[in-house]
Parts: structure tokens; sequence; C-alpha cells
């Protein structure tokens, strides 16, 4: 699994010369409702066994929690189930808002 800070990722995100990856955001919805980087698709941690099959095991994800803890597991499990393009958000949407958004909600 890699890992990726906020900033490397805005620049990711903002780089029309490179492919942006698929951000999944594991974390529950009203978490979500309350903040989350644009363009994420939510799935709930409890969510992703079921919904797996829904994912492109070829595609490239950045997996997005509050913290970076959730993110850091589904990103192992899905590694293990052959996916091989997985990344963890380090610090998850707590250090998005701290680096790269000042003015996003926080909790």
């Amino acid at each position: 699994m890699q890992h990726i800070n906020p900033n490397d990722l805005y620049l990711w995100l903002q780089d029309s010369n490179r492919a942006a990856p698929h951000l999944l955001d594991v974390r529950e919805p009203w978490e979500v409702a309350l903040c989350q980087i644009s363009g994420s698709q939510n799935v709930p941690m409890n969510h992703i066994p079921s919904e797996q099959t829904r994912l492109d095991p070829d595609a490239t994800y950045v997996v997005i929690c509050h913290h970076g803890v959730r993110s850091y597991q589904v990103a192992g499990f899905l590694e293990r189930q052959g996916f091989e393009n997985m990344i963890n958000l380090d610090g998850g949407i707590a250090a998005w808002a701290n680096d790269v958004e000042p003015n996003m909600a926080r909790y």
C-alpha cells in the first residue's frame, strides 16, 4: 500500500496531465455530510466487503477517512482482495482540512 499526504493529493488532482485517482471515502454518511473532498465516492467501511464488486480492481484509489486509520484498514483489505493500486490518505480528511481546505468544516 502506498501513502499520500494531502498536499501531494491536491497537486495530483490539479494536474490535468495525470489521470486522477478514484477518491474512496469510507466514513459514515453523517461524517460525509459534514465535509468531503469534492468528487469522492462514499462507501462506509462496513459496506466495503459487500460493495467491493462494484469497484474496479485495476483502478487507482485514494482511500479517505477521518484521520487515516479506517482508510488504512480498508486499503489493506482491498489489497488482499487483489486490488493493486491502493493509496491511503495520511491524516485523512482532518489533515486535508488543515493543509488544503482551511475553511472546510471539522469535527
